[in-house]
Order: structure tokens, then sequence, then C-alpha cells
């Protein structure tokens, strides 16, 4: 089950960037029909659990959620979907262990060589050259994952993770509406980019998060946060193989700098001393 969801994860990046590259479909469309059609396949869950899907999740995080889409979106519009994976999931790392800095959380010396190491990566990827993507798509992108690290954290405090999801999905879709008849005038949407938004909202979303947390009470938390830095090389090489994008020296370099770079970080963390028995008072 996490080898599946961490394909349908990737599978997202591989979606967007075929549907905004090769059919006429803009990119707020595609965001509206992934966000419907997650919420869908989520509440249909929801319901088999016999849960009702506004019960949890609230509207700040569904903000952050629909803030995600939509910059994933408009950033696949001019961006290879193995570099953009590499960055969004760098600038949801970022998120999470700035946070964690923010709260007091100290890091070791080898935490902090493994950051500086991440950091040169997307430092490497994002100088500029002949291969280096362009900068308003890898902003949005960022932007994304920040989004996406805001929604992660949040998700900390909720109380079921598949009915909270779905209840996040849920609330995104006013917003997607409204998003949708303010960029009317924009708007293509095209028979099989249709398909591929649905696809990406239904299956390597919707059903993908729910493969995902079903399979989290077998994974330890270190082991569950580690092979997630399988989403971006899963993401490049099927972006190889299945959309014919080349694999350059930059981002190899790149992306094993920042996974290296981010492992380093996640598998060095303090673990809590065991607990110690109270001492014979006798």
């Amino acid at each position: 089950m996490t080898v599946v969801a961490l394909v349908a994860f990737a599978g997202n990046s591989l979606l967007a960037r075929t549907a905004l590259r090769d059919t006429p479909i803009d990119a707020m469309t595609f965001t509206s029909i992934r966000l419907v059609s997650g919420a869908l396949i989520l509440a249909a869950i929801a319901a088999r659990m016999r849960r009702s899907p506004l019960a949890e999740g609230n509207w700040p995080s569904a903000l952050a959620l629909f803030a995600y889409a939509v910059f994933f979106s408009f950033a696949y519009t001019a961006m290879a979907a193995g570099t953009g994976a590499l960055i969004l999931f760098a600038a949801v790392q970022a998120t999470m262990i700035g946070w964690g800095l923010s709260q007091g959380e100290r890091f070791r010396p080898i935490q902090s060589a493994g950051l500086v190491l991440a950091a040169g990566g997307l430092i490497t990827l994002m100088a500029p050259g002949i291969t280096a993507p362009a900068l308003i798509p890898s902003l949005a992108m960022s932007a994304a994952g920040i989004a996406w690290g805001v929604y992660s954290l949040r998700g900390r405090r909720a109380g079921h993770p598949i009915v909270a999801t779905a209840g996040n999905f849920l609330r995104t879709v006013p917003l997607s509406l409204v998003g949708s008849a303010v960029l009317i005038a924009h708007a293509r949407p095209d028979p099989a980019g249709v398909g591929w938004a649905i696809a990406s909202g239904a299956v390597a979303s919707g059903l993908g998060y729910a493969i995902w947390y079903a399979a989290l009470p077998g994974l330890t938390a270190t082991f569950a946060a580690t092979v997630q830095l399988g989403v971006p090389v899963i993401a490049a090489l099927g972006a190889v193989l299945l959309l014919g994008e080349s694999l350059s020296l930059r981002l190899a370099v790149a992306a094993s700098a920042v996974l290296g770079g981010i492992a380093i970080v996640i598998l060095s963390r303090r673990r809590p001393p065991p607990l110690t028995p109270p001492r014979d008072p006798r």
C-alpha cells in the first residue's frame, strides 16, 4: 500500500504536466476539476465509513489545500514534472522543518549539515543557466509547497485523517467555483484535459490519500517520513519514461543533494529517551 500511495502522489505531477502541456485545458479549470473529483471520491469513502465528511476539517486547512492546488497547476504550465516535484517536496520539507525550529526544536550538527546540503542542492537547481527552471513557475511551485507544508502541519491536529481530508476537499469546492468564475474568460475545458484532471483528483489524490492513511498504521513515523523522499524520484523517472523529459545532470545532482540532505535531517532526529522505571525505595 505504501508503494502504491507513493506512485499515486508522484502521479499527480505527471498527470498535471501531461494535461497542461499536451492539452488546451487551462490551469484553473484543471484545479477545479481535480479538487471536485477528489472531494467526491473522499466523501464516498467517508460515507462508507459511516462518517460525515463535513464533521471534520476546517476552513483554514481548506484554504491551504486550495492554495497548494492552484499554485501547483499554474507552475506546471511551464515546468518539467521531475523538476516541479523536487521543488515542491523541498518547499514542503523546508516549511515543516522551519516550523519545528521556530517552536524550539534544535538541530544537531549532522542535521545542520544535512540542511546545508539540501539548501545547496536547491540553489544548484535554481541558479541561472541553460537548464535552470523558469523563475515564475519555480516561485509558484515553491508557494504550492509552502501551502502544502502548512496543510500538513495543521493536519497533525486533525481527528480521523481520511474524514478530515474529505471535509477539507469538500470545502475547496466553493473556492474552486469562485476561482473558475473569476477566470471564466480563460477557461478551456478540453475533454482530454478534463479526463486527466479527474484522474488526478479521484485516483492520484483521493484514492492515493486513502491508501496512504491505510498504510500509515504499519509504518513508524521516521520510516513514513523517509519513504516520501521517493516521490520526487518516482516523478522524475516517470517523466523520463512516460513524458519524454530529459534527466539533466543539474537535476540529478540537485535531487541527490536535496533528498540526501533531508534524509540526514529526518534520520538524525533525537529520539525520546526510554522511560526509566522508578527505583525501589528499599
